[in-house]
C-alpha cells in the first residue's frame, strides 16, 4: 500500500529526505504520540494524503505536529509559532555539509557557504544538531589539520593591509552586539564571513596573509555564532562554530580555536537539557593545545567555561579548582592591549561573576554573592557599561541568589537594575533570563514589594 503525496507538499520533500515512506512515518508518529502521553494515534494512510492535498487540505490536531516535529527533531515551539505546515521546512536543512566536508581549504570554504543554513525562516531553535560522537571527530580532524597553503593563481593579488582592514570591521560588530543585542548583529557578521569567503576564493595572496584572511573568517564565525546563540538558534550556532573551528585550522592559530571552542562548549552545557561532559570535551580538547595558545584570557576563559560545566555535572570540587586556575591565569596575564582582542571584556570582575555563577548553580548562594559583591567591588571589575546585557544576566542570578537567602528586597533591587540594563538590548537569552526571573518572585507575591514589581513589569 503506498500513500499519495503532493511532491510539491514540504512533508513530501521531507520524507523523500529522510528515505522515509508515508506508512513508516505515520507509524514513527503515532508511537511518538503515545509515548508523549498524547494518547493513542491511527496511523491510517489517508491522513497523509489530506494533510497533503493541494486542494483544501487539512491541518494535523496539534497534538499530531507536536509528535510529528518531535520525529523530525523540530523544537516544539516552532509549532506553535509558525502555521501548518511552514515549520515542516525546519526539518529540510541538510546539516551534513558542515560536518562531513574535509578538513581541507576546499572544505573550509564549503562550510562557510552552509553555515547557519538558509535565512532565518529556516532556521532550527534550541536543538543541538552534534552528537557526543561528532564532537569526537570534528575535535580529532582539527588536531591533525594544516594551516593553509598560499594562492598564487586565480585573481589579484591582495597584501595583509585587507585583513587590517577587515579585523578593524570585527572589532566594531563585537561592541555593537555589545550595545544593541545580537539580532542587529548576526546578519552583519554572516555578511563578514561571506566577504571573506571572497577574498579567499577569488583573489591571491601569500600564505601568511591567507591564514590571516583564514582567522578573520575563523573570528566573523565565532561572532555569528555567539549571536545565534544568544537569539535561542543553537543549530545555526553549533554550525557556525564548527565552522570557525575548520577556518582557525586553516590559519595555523590554536589560540582562535580554543575560543571557538570555549564559546561552543558554553551553548553545550546552558541548553534546556544541558550537555556538561559534551562541554568539557570541547574545552579538554582546547586544554591538550594550551602550550601553543599566545592568551592568558584564553586559558582564563577555557578554565572558567570548565568551572561552569563542572557546576553543572553537580562536580563542587573540580568546579572550585577550575575557578582557582581560571583566576591564577588571569593574574599570570597581560594587559588588555597586548592581549587577543576579541577578550577585551575579561576581567577579574568576569572571572569572579563567572565563579559567583557556578556557585549558584551548586546550591551555594551565600557564596554566589561573596563572589558577585566582589566583581562588582573589585578594582579591575565587570564594567556594566561595557556589555549591559551580560551585566543584566549576571544580576539576575545574584537577584536568584537573594531569593535563595530569603532577601525579597535585595533581590527585587538588584532585578530592576537588570531590567534597566536590558532595556533596548537585542537578546533572548537575556530576556528569558528576566523571564525566569520573574517567575521566581511570583512564588513571593505576598510581598507587597514584588507585587509592585509585577505590576510594573507587566504593564
Amino acid at each position: 500500500m503506498s500513500v499519495d503525496l503532493d511532491e510539491r507538499h514540504p512533508l513530501a520533500q521531507v520524507l523523500t529526505l529522510r528515505g522515509w515512506t508515508g506508512e513508516s512515518y505515520l507509524r514513527r508518529v503515532a508511537e511518538r504520540h503515545q509515548a508523549l502521553g498524547y494518547g493513542t494515534l491511527a496511523a491510517r494512510k489517508e491522513k497523509i494524503s489530506r494533510w497533503t492535498r493541494s486542494h483544501q487540505p487539512q491541518t494535523p490536531s496539534l497534538h499530531t505536529r507536536l509528535a510529528m516535529a518531535d520525529v523530525l527533531g523540530v523544537d516544539a515551539r516552532e509549532v506553535l509559532t509558525r502555521p501548518w505546515p511552514h515549520w515542516l521546512m525546519l526539518a529540510l536543512q541538510d546539516e551534513t555539509t558542515i560536518w562531513e566536508s574535509p578538513w581541507t581549504p576546499a572544505g573550509i570554504i564549503h562550510a562557510l557557504d552552509h553555515a547557519g543554513g538558509p535565512p532565518v525562516d529556516l532556521d532550527r531553535r534550541g536543538f543541538l544538531i552534534t552528537t557526543t560522537a561528532t564532537l569526537t571527530a570534528t575535535l580529532a580532524h582539527w588536531s591533525t589539520a594544516t594551516p593553509a597553503p598560499a594562492r598564487t593563481t586565480g585573481g589579484r593579488r591582495i597584501s595583509a593591509t585587507v585583513a587590517e582592514h577587515i579585523e578593524r570591521r570585527l572589532a566594531h560588530l563585537r561592541h555593537l552586539d555589545d550595545a544593541l543585542g545580537s539580532d542587529h548583529v548576526y546578519d552583519s557578521a554572516r555578511a563578514e564571513t561571506q566577504l571573506v569567503r571572497r577574498l579567499l576564493t577569488d583573489r591571491t595572496y601569500s600564505a601568511a596573509t591567507g591564514q590571516r584572511l583564514h582567522a578573520c573568517a575563523a573570528e566573523a564565525s565565532r561572532l555569528a555564532g555567539w549571536c545565534a546563540y544568544d537569539q535561542g538558534r543553537t543549530g545555526a550556532a553549533e554550525e557556525h562554530f564548527a565552522t570557525a573551528l575548520r577556518a582557525a585550522a586553516g590559519a595555523g592559530d590554536p589560540t582562535s580555536a580554543a575560543i571557538a571552542l570555549a564559546f561552543w562548549a558554553n551553548l553545550r552545557y546552558t541548553q534546556p537539557t544541558p550537555d556538561p561532559l559534551g562541554a568539557l570535551d570541547l574545552i579538554d580538547g582546547a586544554l591538550t593545545h594550551r602550550t601553543t595558545i599566545t592568551s592568558p584570557r584564553v586559558l582564563t576563559l577555557l578554565h572558567l567555561r570548565r568551572a561552569r560545566a563542572h557546576s553543572i555535572a553537580r562536580d563542587p570540587a573540580a568546579a572550585y579548582r577550575a575557578i582557582d586556575d581560571a583566576l591564577t591565569a588571569y593574574v599570570h596575564g597581560t594587559p588588555p592591549e597586548h592581549d587577543v582582542p576579541s577578550l577585551y571584556w575579561i576581567t577579574a570582575g568576569e572571572v569572579l561573576q563567572a565563579a559567583g555563577s557556578a556557585a549558584l548553580t551548586l546550591n551555594d548562594p551565600h557564596r554566589a554573592l561573596v563572589y558577585f559583591q566582589a566583581a562588582a567591588t573589585h578594582p579591575d571589575p565587570y564594567d556594566p557599561h561595557k556589555e549591559p546585557r551580560g551585566t543584566a544576566i549576571y544580576l539576575t542570578r545574584t537577584a536568584t541568589a537573594h531569593l535563595s537567602r530569603g532577601d525579597v528586597d535585595g533581590a527585587v533591587e538588584t532585578a530592576r537594575r537588570a531590567l534597566d540594563l536590558m532595556a533596548g538590548v537585542g537578546s533572548a537569552r537575556g530576556n528569558d533570563s528576566l523571564s525566569v526571573l520573574r517567575t521566581q518572585l511570583s512564588r513571593h507575591r505576598s510581598a507587597p514589594v514584588v507585587r509592585d514589581f509585577l505590576a510594573e513589569t507587566e504593564q
